[in-house]
């Protein structure tokens, strides 16, 4: 993940961290989000050599998301925030396809799946979410708890101010 933070510090983000292998970055920034994705999205997809889609939120979003997770009394590892660009249709769940004991709600613009077998031994297809990329909520909850220490507010706080 150091060419992720190199790339990142490159397009002028500060305070840049990343969490686990798997393309989770923090960072401050003052750019618009449409900005912030343009330009991860260009780096990205200068360093793979093909295009690279980037979700990006802002920590009291990711506090917010982690504040309206519709499973909380699920194990947190088995709940999926499968984050989208914009806001699914109201009419997301009802393509869906291959359910068998998977739980779903829809959040801002995000969809939640509870995997109650695990999501390896699910064949649940959501087509209004073939473009995101989901994050347990166990990620979830420490990319919320890195942002807001990275704006100088406590988590507890940052989920209150957003859950509201």
């Amino acid at each position: 993940m150091a060419e992720l933070k190199a790339m990142c510090e490159a397009a002028g983000f500060k305070s840049v961290r990343t969490y686990i292998a798997s393309g989770n970055v923090v960072f401050k920034s003052s750019k618009s989000e449409a900005k912030v994705k343009a330009l991860l999205e260009a780096a990205a997809t200068a360093y793979v050599g093909k295009p690279v889609g980037v979700m990006v939120r802002t920590a009291a979003e990711m506090a917010a998301v982690l504040a309206r997770n519709p499973f909380p009394e699920r194990p947190r590892n088995g709940v999926l925030a499968i984050f989208l660009d914009s806001p699914p249709p109201a009419d997301a769940l009802g393509s869906v396809s291959g359910k068998v004991n998977e739980l779903l709600g829809l959040g801002v613009r995000e969809i939640y799946v509870y995997y109650a077998d695990g999501v390896g031994e699910s064949k649940l297809k959501i087509p209004a979410a073939k473009n995101g990329t989901g994050r347990n909520i166990n990620t979830v909850a420490k990319l919320a708890e890195m942002a807001a220490g990275s704006m100088g507010i406590r988590p507890e706080k940052a989920r209150a101010q957003k859950a509201t």
